[in-house]
């Protein structure tokens, strides 16, 4: 197996050839590319329902590949985004990043270094490991708005999206006391309606009897597309191969992988990307990095 590295794939000439295909047909035309672009540029002043802090083609291209490039479709994602950003000041302002390696050492989320056969890279949360006494459903969030901005940067993430496991073994009640409609609320927002990223598939594996407590509340907010693209396997990890090839998969869900933490990314953030233009647009969102 080849030597796994925390590395973020931002520049288009890392976009495999039949992901450049893939990204055609959902509606992306290299020759008509920068024009539209400027429509949506000039549908967002025209319109002026959100000012979003940027406007330059990189950053609206994201929005526009998120949703197959239909214009209306695509402000309508970018006001929920800054939306979900004024709701929601305190996961963005004044928060930093590598403070939020408490989050990384429980293993309750990370996203996967590699991609499976798809593309997609995988986000991986385990609920079961959490201590709402030692990690505020705030810091998850913060946790899961990192993952989600950074993977946005990726022009192969922005074509086709990631996916997503719940894994739910050891689901307590001290966790569905936590799991409230607003956070429910909150989680669908990042993962499905408010993020210039597509959430592909997500996977329940491993859920107990208290799982059908969490998916009631949950469930009025995930749209009807959304819920074509749940699939609950229990413990039936062969269930789980057919949409993830077992090459693609940690050990622990009858895959090759070993376990990699959250905290590997804020490494990466610290060591790769200082200065560089991760790190800026990441700031412009608010987040800060400097070592007081």
């Amino acid at each position: 197996m080849p030597t796994i590295e925390h590395k973020l794939n931002i520049t288009e000439e890392e976009v495999p050839e039949h992901i450049r295909r893939l990204a055609q047909e959902q509606g992306e035309c290299p020759s008509s590319k920068d024009k539209v672009i400027e429509q949506f540029r000039n549908y967002i002043l025209e319109h002026n329902e959100c000012q979003p802090h940027r406007n330059d083609a990189r950053y609206l291209e994201k929005f526009l590949r998120a949703r197959y490039w239909k214009i209306e479709n695509s402000y309508k994602l970018l006001c929920s985004y800054y939306k979900f950003r004024e709701q929601n000041k305190s996961f963005y302002e004044k928060v930093r990043p590598l403070d939020l390696r408490h989050v990384g050492q429980s293993d309750i989320l990370t996203v996967t270094p590699y991609r499976d056969q798809h593309g997609h890279r995988i986000l991986i949360y385990r609920f079961g490991l959490w201590r709402p006494n030692r990690v505020t459903v705030d810091d998850i969030f913060r946790a899961t708005i990192i993952l989600q901005e950074l993977g946005s940067l990726e022009p192969i993430s922005q074509i086709v999206g990631g996916v997503g496991i719940f894994d739910l073994k050891d689901l307590g009640l001290e966790h569905i006391l936590h799991l409230s409609p607003s956070v429910a609320q909150k989680m669908i927002a990042l993962l499905v309606t408010s993020m210039p990223i597509r959430t592909s598939a997500l996977h329940i594996v491993n859920q107990n009897w208290l799982f059908n407590a969490a998916f009631k509340i949950f469930k009025p907010f995930l749209n009807a597309a959304m819920r074509e693209r749940l699939y609950i396997h229990g413990s039936d990890m062969t269930s789980l191969h057919k949409h993830i090839n077992p090459e693609h998969l940690p050990k622990r869900y009858g895959g090759l992988h070993e376990d990699y933490s959250y905290t590997l990314w804020l490494d990466m953030l610290k060591e790769q990307c200082s200065g560089n233009s991760i790190q800026k647009d990441m700031e412009q969102l608010g987040f800060i990095f400097d070592q007081a």
